[in-house]
């Protein structure tokens, strides 16, 4: 059976009243009672001893009569609504209040004594008082308190009084009944309380449990309506936030699995409808080649999709592991760069690097930040004009190194900016030009870039070019020539040939590095490059060379 936060409060506030009602019936009862007893029996104690010391002294000494003293006695009795005896110490009852036939004259010597069978003065204890019927001499219970009178220093006698049980338990009652009032006007608030405890925690709860149940079921879209500055109200609009996050993460990994599914399908379809045709006798032999090199070139496309798809999924479920160290940039993008050298052949491209130092130290995972580049120097590859140029540089600022790779080609429309670091996304004016894009490498960039706490941001005009810009730390390694000594406008330019001999341009620029003299303030010169891309006759300018004392080089 269920039980609801509502039910168990409820329980609850009954287990309180019913312990309630019992300590209150028993515990409390019993201390009361004892309490007005002995508050009681003090009071009469007090009346016996003055009586004892006063009217007794004066009786048994002879100078009150019999009559007088059981008048004051009368009165005594009245007023405390009790009883007065006159006990001798064998246990005689020499005078009552209330029956004036019982008495000793003292002064005419006539005695009418009653004798009290088993009266023992310890009997009293040390409280000075008993309860009961006091030797079977009451048939109700009685308050009995005694005090003993003393004449010339002997005891020849005691004060006894007498008070009904009836009149404690009527007092005892009476609080009683106060307490209970009490305890009622106490549960009745608290029954209040509960309401309002109700209203204000177990109907919130209740609402967060049936849109959880809804959650549960896959209705992201259900919001909590609570709106509450407390614990439950941060609740609710946390569980808001999660089913809105949630409901985008299920919408994108709906989008996912479609364009996987995509972008699978359409290498593969091509796979087995040209297989299919070479094995049914459609192509014929000799043109196999030519459509064994179109399945080669899909096979190719569906292993890189699938490396993408494992790196993004170990970046996403278990973090990025990243080997931290210090290298040097530079180095690391003049080599990324002769892999694109076939690439750069085709389409007549040139790099322009304009690179801070011989050397800069940075601080990152090498192999990782090589992808990096890779990544944005292929697309720039591939959305590059047709003998244009690829600009790329690195700066320092604010003890950060700044690298940027910038391309004149088709451009990123506006609308597509903020989503092009989403995975498969493609924007349309890409789609005709880049048949061997997965749509990852920019998603794989970003979460590199972010596991090293950095940020990568793009500049783009439609038409015009990209540029992307990335941020590492800058390292506190000194190369051969330091980078901490190289002012913020020296930097070294170099713009290379692609297409031919890159290694030997590479090389070239190298060599013309180690010229680092203050001698040598300038030198220009004219070198005339011949392309292989455009049949070993078209002609290009190879740069000139500024040399400054800061080891400056521009080739522009």
């Amino acid at each position: 059976m269920k039980h609801t936060i509502y039910a168990k409060l409820l329980i609850s506030y009954l287990i309180y009243g019913v312990i309630a009602f019992f300590i209150i019936c028993t515990f409390t009862q019993h201390l009361t009672t004892d309490y007005i007893e002995k508050q009681e029996a003090s009071n009469l104690y007090r009346e016996a001893s003055i009586i004892a010391g006063d009217y007794a002294a004066e009786y048994f000494g002879s100078s009150m009569s019999l009559s007088d003293f059981q008048n004051h006695m009368k009165i005594v009795a009245d007023y405390m609504d009790a009883k007065v005896w006159v006990v001798s110490p064998d246990g005689e009852l020499l005078m009552d209040s209330d029956d004036p036939s019982i008495g000793i004259d003292t002064q005419n010597d006539s005695s009418k004594p009653v004798v009290i069978n088993g009266f023992d003065v310890t009997d009293f204890g040390s409280n000075n008082y008993m309860i009961g019927d006091f030797y079977g001499c009451f048939k109700h219970k009685m308050l009995s308190v005694f005090s003993p009178v003393n004449v010339s220093y002997q005891n020849i006698g005691y004060i006894v009084i007498h008070k009904t049980m009836s009149h404690i338990t009527a007092g005892v009652n009476g609080f009683m009944n106060i307490s209970f009032y009490t305890v009622a006007l106490i549960f009745a608030f608290a029954f209040v309380l509960l309401f309002m405890m109700s209203r204000s925690i177990y109907r919130p709860i209740s609402k967060i449990t049936k849109t959880a149940k809804k959650y549960a079921k896959g209705d992201f879209t259900a919001q909590i309506d609570v709106h509450s500055n407390d614990e439950i109200g941060y609740l609710a609009n946390t569980l808001n936030y999660m089913a809105t996050e949630l409901d985008t993460l299920e919408e994108d990994q709906r989008k996912f699995v479609s364009n996987v599914s995509h972008d699978f399908r359409s290498p593969l379809t091509s796979i087995k409808g040209y297989v299919e045709a070479m094995l049914d006798g459609t192509i014929p032999v000799e043109m196999q080649d030519k459509y064994l090199n179109i399945i080669l070139f899909e096979t190719e496309r569906l292993n890189k999709l699938t490396k993408s798809l494992i790196d993004l999924n170990q970046f996403g479920h278990h973090g990025i592991h990243l080997d931290i160290a210090d290298f040097d940039i530079n180095t690391m993008i003049r080599t990324t760069i002769l892999t694109f050298e076939g690439k750069c052949s085709e389409k007549g491209l040139s790099f322009d690097l304009l690179l801070t130092g011989k050397e800069l130290f940075v601080r990152g995972d090498m192999v990782k930040i090589q992808q990096i580049l890779y990544n944005l120097i292929d697309n720039a590859v591939k959305f590059s004009n047709n003998d244009s140029s690829i600009k790329i540089e690195t700066s320092i600022r604010n003890e950060k190194v700044f690298i940027s790779v910038k391309d004149h080609g088709i451009g990123i429309p506006k609308d597509s900016l903020s989503k092009i670091w989403e995975r498969f996304y493609k924007s349309d004016l890409s789609r005709g030009k880049d048949k061997r894009g997965t749509g990852l490498g920019l998603s794989i960039v970003k979460e590199i870039v972010q596991a090293h706490g950095e940020n990568i941001n793009v500049i783009s005009t439609e038409g015009v070019g990209t540029e992307f810009i990335f941020t590492l730390p800058l390292s506190k390694k000194k190369g051969e020539h330091s980078t901490q000594y190289i002012p913020q406008k020296n930097v070294k330019s170099a713009a290379v040939i692609c297409p031919g001999r890159l290694r030997f341009y590479l090389h070239f620029l190298s060599f013309f590095t180690l010229w680092n003299s203050a001698a040598v303030h300038s030198f220009s010169s004219e070198h005339t490059v011949y392309s292989p891309a455009n049949s070993g006759l078209r002609a290009r300018r190879f740069a000139t060379l500024h040399f400054g004392s800061a080891g400056l080089i521009s080739l522009a």
